[in-house]
């Protein structure tokens, strides 16, 4: 089988970079939504906390705020970031 110049054989699947037949994509859109959901989760925890305990003290609130965002980041690159 021959290849065209757009990377395709003649019987119409795609090939990837290397040659072979399968073609992934990494583009890593699966990620995306999971991501904006924790964000989403992280906000909402903030949010909680601040309401719930913290309405009037600035510093603790502060505190608090950084630690919870230290957290989620801590928990973020030890178990869902993917390398």
């Amino acid at each position: 089988m021959r290849r065209s110049s757009n990377n395709e054989l003649h019987d119409g699947r795609a090939r990837g970079i290397n040659g072979d037949e399968s073609l992934e994509l990494e583009t890593g859109m699966g990620s995306q939504p999971a991501a904006a959901l924790y964000i989403v989760l992280l906000v909402a925890t903030i949010v909680a906390i601040d309401l719930l305990f913290f309405r009037n003290q600035f510093w603790e609130r502060l505190t608090a705020n950084i630690g919870i965002v230290l957290v989620f980041s801590a928990f973020y690159f030890r178990f869902l970031k993917r390398s």
